[in-house]
């Protein structure tokens, strides 16, 4: 089955959640798509209020999910920080695949690929050992400092959306914490009526904070 067929026997089955997206079926196979948040609104007016940004083209995610409300950048797409204010209406299923895929870049296909048993996931160690330029620097954090970072980093408590399927090495998972227990669906909907955001290898963001911590671990053994 292509990403379409998945889509489309997710929807019958009832699908309607993925991270901060509520679906909305409509007439002749149509969708509306919006903010978790406004669901009900929406369905109270039987349409968009008249101070939302409506649109029929699912490319505008890119430019929706850019900035939060207040205009602070949304460094990865998988933060919590999802401006309400806005309606798609979308023709069809290819349309929502692609407003999806807009919003969250690769995830409907990352879920797809789980469900196959052929996604593949990079461990932290293979990712920080690519690294080059001043993040080669990452490289040397320790396991205890990496296992912290998970903690103070990752997970909805820090607007990560985000289920971590990553180890820290192939040997080593991660240690025990509301970050690494979180299931990517942050609404607490079951399967199949949402499916999660997977995080299958660490994020750019987590690797520049690898790089401060063994910057600070350096610095501690030399002073000592």
């Amino acid at each position: 089955m292509t990403q379409l067929d998945w889509l489309k026997q997710l929807l019958d089955r009832g699908f309607h959640r993925m991270g901060q997206l509520e679906i909305i079926p409509a007439t002749n196979g149509s969708y509306w798509l919006c903010h978790e948040d406004d669901r009900d609104v929406i369905l109270q007016s039987a349409g968009a209020p008249a101070d939302f940004l409506i649109t029929a083209d699912p490319y505008q995610a890119r430019e929706i999910s850019t900035y939060s409300a207040d205009n602070e950048y949304r460094f990865t797409k998988g933060q919590t920080n999802l401006r309400r204010g806005w309606m798609m209406k979308l023709k069809d299923t290819c349309a929502l695949l692609a407003a999806l895929d807009g919003f969250y870049p690769a995830c409907f296909g990352l879920w797809v690929a789980q469900q196959r048993d052929t996604l593949e996931v990079q461990t932290l160690r293979d990712k920080l050992n690519r690294q080059t330029g001043m993040y080669r620097f990452a490289r040397s954090i320790s396991d205890e400092g990496a296992q912290e970072l998970v903690q103070k980093v990752c997970g909805p408590a820090h607007q990560c959306a985000k289920k971590i399927l990553w180890r820290i090495d192939e040997n080593t998972p991660l240690a025990d914490s509301e970050a690494s227990r979180f299931n990517g669906v942050s609404s607490g909907l079951p399967e199949p009526l949402a499916i999660p955001l997977l995080c299958r290898e660490a994020c750019n963001h987590f690797v520049a904070e690898c790089r401060k911590v063994s910057k600070r671990e350096f610095e501690a053994k030399a002073s000592s």
